[in-house]
């Protein structure tokens, strides 16, 4: 484990009803509901495929991956086995409220999905025994009045942006999706649940600019603003955010006012190959995470003149893999896997700034391997640039 020392960090300002769902209990904090956390497609294929092995499941965990030749590659670290809070895993969607086709691949289409998130519930799919990819002519959009979104994939399903669509939208505070409650940075749904699913080659065109909340921009695979938000089992493959900007990110997930700060859970998921201005994988402005068992490979922050933006510069370049910013938030990362990440400027693997200096990251159990930065770096912290109190807390960890 590399050795720690106090690091002299560079101050980042942060800019500032559908139907009843059936057989599942409901849940305030995105808390697992059974044992049985895969769709029904997926059960069925693990009953038929005999000759299939299930490899060892996530610590306290729900969720199983197979290795079944009908389902996506396993997603996550196979050898993280941190244990797994019940808010973290997956839910029961062996009672879906909605089923997204008919059988086969055909029926499975990009209308099809848009409809099903904007009216909500258990969503599950029917697209046939093998992978399916869904080209998404649109994003699919939760509407507010929704009490929980849960999109299920069962390990088959990927849906693509075509590089040129945000996938999955939600946003409390979104006129246009209704706004539910008179305070929409603070309230506790709709409440986002992504399980056994691929994203891949979503795109957000869209610029920070002044005057918006958060400064608007990132999560080119899934914007998350308001409610609750967690990913569980699932792949985010070469996702695309704008280029430039200081606070803009995520190519895969940005989140931003979160319920009453519950963290978001990233749970045994892949992130591989995002290009965003900061955070390859994922960003947030004030909002606690939890990574859990995943894998960040290949991820790259390609703004330029970090935060605030220096003279002459558009800004961004931070956080290879993650870029968290703000005040009074915490970041754990624990049985996860950041290697061969990039920024242009500070934090190739991690961009950890708490702006009050109230907020603490974690590292346990993990490795963070050859994440380089271009710019500017925090001694003792190979892939890291950390500003808060005290230093990163690094437990059972390599980091070099």
């Amino acid at each position: 484990m590399t050795a720690l020392t106090t690091g002299i960090a560079l101050a980042a300002c942060a800019t500032a009803a559908h139907p009843p769902v059936t057989s599942v209990a409901a849940s305030s904090d995105l808390a697992t509901t059974s044992s049985a956390a895969l769709s029904p497609a997926a059960t069925a294929a693990k009953a038929a495929a005999s000759s299939a092995t299930a490899s060892k499941p996530q610590a306290g965990s729900t969720a199983t991956t197979h290795t079944d030749s009908q389902l996506l590659p396993a997603a996550g670290n196979p050898n993280g086995h941190v244990p797994v809070p019940p808010a973290g895993r997956a839910v029961n969607t062996s009672h879906p409220t909605r089923v997204i086709g008919h059988g086969t691949s055909a029926s499975c289409t990009s209308a099809a999905v848009v409809r099903a998130v904007a009216r909500g519930g258990i969503i599950t799919f029917n697209c046939g025994p093998n992978p399916v990819i869904i080209t998404m002519a649109a994003t699919a959009k939760v509407v507010n009045t929704s009490r929980r979104v849960v999109l299920d994939g069962g390990g088959r399903v990927t849906l693509n942006g075509a590089g040129k669509h945000q996938i999955l939208y939600m946003n409390t505070c979104d006129p246009k999706q209704r706004l539910t409650t008179g305070d929409c940075f603070n309230q506790a749904q709709p409440q986002l649940i992504v399980q056994n699913m691929t994203f891949e080659n979503g795109y957000s065109a869209v610029r920070q600019t002044p005057n918006t909340n958060f400064g608007g921009g990132g999560g080119g695979a899934i914007y998350s603003e308001g409610g609750q938000i967690k990913v569980v089992n699932s792949r985010f493959i070469d996702n695309r955010c704008y280029r430039f900007g200081p606070d803009l990110g995520g190519a895969a997930i940005r989140a931003l006012a979160q319920f009453r700060n519950r963290p978001v859970y990233i749970t045994r998921d892949t992130f591989q190959g995002g290009r965003c201005s900061n955070g390859g994988a994922l960003s947030s402005i004030d909002v606690n995470w939890q990574v859990l068992n995943s894998l960040m490979t290949g991820n790259r922050a390609i703004g330029w003149g970090a935060n605030p933006a220096a003279p002459g510069t558009p800004g961004g370049g931070s956080g290879g893999a993650i870029y968290t910013d703000g005040d009074n938030y915490n970041v754990v990362i624990a049985g996860t896997i950041i290697r061969n990440d990039n920024a242009r400027e500070g934090g190739g693997a991690v961009f950890f700034v708490v702006d009050n200096n109230h907020g603490t990251l974690t590292i346990k159990d993990s490795t963070l391997h050859h994440n380089p930065s271009g710019e500017f770096f925090t001694a003792g912290f190979p892939g890291i640039f950390f500003h808060s109190s005290g230093r990163p807390i690094v437990i059972g960890s390599t980091i070099n």
